[in-house]
């Protein structure tokens, strides 16, 4: 086992910097985005962040996002190689953790990440794409699953934030990785949400919320916002700092998906089931969520 973590560690390290080197080399400087288009170099008002903002668009912007979904699928192939997934038994009880709205307003969300993750790389790197009417479709795409977010957001957050609350088992969780570089199946300190569900939802809620009010002011350009004024930003460098927020936040938000979406769907097998059905086994519940577990065993909770 010790030795499995040992070369599981080396080549994680390795594909990291292999590929951070070709990330940075793979986009050109001289590519531009297609929303930044609209905000040219020097136009009259542009005061600020000229500079700045040519280099984090031009430079860091692009090739950050490329080492993102070069990098962390990566990672997670050699994770589904190597250690596997977890497989837990469908046999015997299955306790109900989400009801039915909890399962429409994460379904919801869910299906707008689908869209605006995708869309949005498309729009990132709409020059290696020719431009034109496909990305012109994906940014409208990317536009309306907003307003599907937007819908669902605040929702989950009021019926999850409770949950969601960082405790002393999340310093645990994250000092064993929440256990899967081991394929042993030992009880994992966590509650309902472990300590990686609760930093994705931080980011998806309140990171989202950044991002609903950063991408209405870059795509409704025309928007009268009171903030304008109040600091003095002109209107080119207002949508130059959104756009800036926009991206930063977006990276931890691409990140965290494409994770979320590999545990879910890959790391654990079934899990994926849990939030259709409501349902989750005993023996992944007493695994994965050992505090959680023994509350549901001190109460009683009803099981199917």
């Amino acid at each position: 086992m010790k030795q499995e973590y040992v070369m599981l560690k080396t080549l994680l390290m390795l594909l990291g910097l292999s590929s951070i080197a070709f990330a940075y080399t793979a986009v050109s400087e001289s590519n531009q985005d297609l929303i930044y288009t609209m905000l040219a170099y020097g136009k009259e008002g542009s005061v600020y962040l000229d500079e700045v903002f040519v280099a984090l668009q031009t430079k860091l912007f692009k090739n950050t996002y490329l080492g993102i979904i070069v990098i962390i699928p990566l990672i997670f192939l050699v994770h589904y190689l190597i250690i596997g997934p977890k497989k837990f038994s469908h046999e015997g009880k299955k306790y109900y953790i989400f009801s039915l709205f909890n399962r429409i307003v994460h379904g919801m969300a869910a299906v707008s990440f689908m869209i605006l993750v995708p869309t949005g790389l498309i729009m990132m790197f709409g020059s290696y794409f020719g431009g034109g009417e496909f990305v012109r479709v994906s940014k409208e795409l990317h536009a309306v699953s907003n307003f599907l977010f937007m819908i669902s957001v605040v929702p989950m957050f009021i019926m999850w934030v409770k949950n969601m609350l960082f405790t002393g088992e999340d310093i645990k969780w994250f000092m064993i990785l929440g256990g899967y570089l081991s394929k042993e199946k030992k009880p994992i300190p966590a509650g309902k949400f472990n300590a990686g569900q609760k930093m994705w939802f931080w980011v998806c809620t309140i990171g989202g919320i950044a991002m609903i009010f950063t991408g209405i002011t870059i795509y409704v350009q025309d928007l009268n916002l009171g903030v304008l004024t109040m600091f003095g930003f002109t209107k080119i460098e207002m949508l130059r700092y959104c756009i800036i927020v926009h991206n930063v936040v977006g990276m931890a938000m691409v990140a965290l998906f494409f994770t979320h979406v590999y545990m879910s769907m890959f790391a654990i097998k079934g899990a994926l089931q849990s939030i259709i059905s409501g349902y989750k086994e005993e023996e992944e519940v007493k695994i994965l969520h050992s505090s959680y577990y023994k509350e549901l065993k001190e109460k009683d909770i009803a099981v199917k």
